[in-house]
């Protein structure tokens, strides 16, 4: 099946560059291109891609309120969001991971990067490299600004188990690290972390690990 994806950024000759080079795989097509926050909600409404590329900082509505409408948006379940930025704005790319992204990227990311980051979210993974995930979370969360949110209702519901899961998820383990870890099967990690998902009500990893530390579940710095 072909990955339908939309670009939502301000500047004209980067979304240029992204539709030849998504075009030319057979399995992406580019359905749609929107200059701002606005014009993304609308796009993502009439078009229901499966990815949008979001750019973080645009005229009018930027792309974290951009994505929390999408997310928002009940025939917006399957459709997936991938954030591009820059080192500098942390905190809005935690912001827009709260709202529902599924990851994050570079604007500078090398071509294959960014065509496999297409496919990794399009099939419902989440896009974070663990170590820049660590230290992207760990300096948001020492802002003392920064008012961490209540933690869910279903964090309560968790097993000890599932909270062993989600703490070491959070802390940039994949899968088969868990695994070994807890000294589980991979497929049985798989089935925690899909339970974590429905219990506490989140799209994906992505907000995972942003609820774990605002939850208190992980401190920055911590090890895993």
């Amino acid at each position: 099946m072909t990955t339908r994806v939309l670009l939502a950024d301000d500047q004209s000759l980067l979304r240029r560059g992204l539709r030849m080079m998504i075009d030319a795989e057979a399995d992406l097509e580019v359905v749609g291109e929107a200059g701002d926050g606005a014009d993304a909600v609308r796009q993502a409404r009439d078009f229901e891609p499966d990815v949008v590329m979001m750019d973080i900082r645009m005229p009018g509505m930027d792309g974290v309120e951009a994505t929390r409408r999408i997310c928002d948006a009940p025939r917006a379940r399957r459709t997936r969001i991938i954030v591009l930025t820059t080192f500098d704005l942390d905190e809005y790319v935690v912001a827009a991971l709260r709202c529902g992204a599924s990851g994050f990227l570079l604007k500078d990311a090398a071509p294959d990067d960014i065509l496999s980051a297409i496919r990794i979210v399009a099939r419902g993974d989440a896009l974070l490299a663990p170590s820049i995930t660590r230290r992207l979370l760990d300096n948001f969360a020492r802002r003392p600004e920064i008012v961490p949110l209540a933690a869910p209702p279903g964090l309560d519901l968790l097993t000890e188990r599932e909270r062993e899961v989600l703490a070491l998820l959070a802390r940039g383990l994949s899968n088969t690290e868990i695994a070994q870890a807890l000294f589980l099967s991979e497929t049985t990690v798989k089935t925690h972390v899909g339970r974590v998902l429905m219990k506490l009500g989140v799209r994906d990893r992505a907000q995972l690990i942003v609820l774990a530390y605002e939850s208190g579940l992980v401190h920055p710095g911590e090890q895993p």
